[in-house]
């Protein structure tokens, strides 16, 4: 599995399976009560590998796998790589306040220009409100680079399982 250098944080892929969608997530379940490497928990039909939390750093990812059958009774598999829930929140939480300051430095400066005052703050604060949002992307693809050797890891322990899997 490559990682694009395209705009994306959260890889994503898809992958059909050669054996039934419940032998794969019952084999997900129960690799994950021996396994050490890694935390695996199932709900439904989604399955969440993790890094153990004494391995973790803070842009360590997770895997999100969905696991369902099609209409045509071909399983299917839909990966998701992303930071933990906590760390992402965080991030959408910045760049949602970015955005509300962003609107509001333009809103006040649309009513400036309105009342025939001037409007270099306005546009100063927007123009470093773009700035830090630009931050905020590269720190985010900072983090997807610091993680991708364990995004690998994830990769090959999900395949292994399945592969491991479709020989039995």
């Amino acid at each position: 599995m490559e990682v694009s250098n395209d705009i994306v944080l959260r890889p994503r892929f898809f992958q059909e399976l050669n054996i039934s969608s419940e032998k794969a997530l019952d084999a997900f379940e129960k690799i994950g009560k021996t396994n050490q490497d890694f935390k695996i928990s199932r709900v439904d039909h989604h399955v969440f590998i993790r890094i153990p939390k004494n391995k973790q750093h803070f842009w360590s990812p997770q895997l999100h796998l969905e696991i369902y059958d099609m209409d045509n009774g071909q399983p299917k598999l839909k990966g998701l790589f992303g930071p933990s829930p906590t760390v992402w929140t965080c991030f959408m939480f910045l760049h949602f306040i970015v955005a509300i300051v962003f609107i509001s430095a333009a809103i006040w400066m649309y009513v400036n220009i309105r009342l025939d005052k001037p409007y270099v703050y306005p546009i100063v604060s927007m123009f470093f409100l773009i700035i830090i949002w630009f931050v905020l992307y590269f720190a985010g693809r900072i983090g997807r680079q610091a993680g991708k050797k364990e995004m690998r890891a994830l990769y090959l322990f999900m395949q292994n399982t399945i592969n491991t899997t479709s020989k039995i």
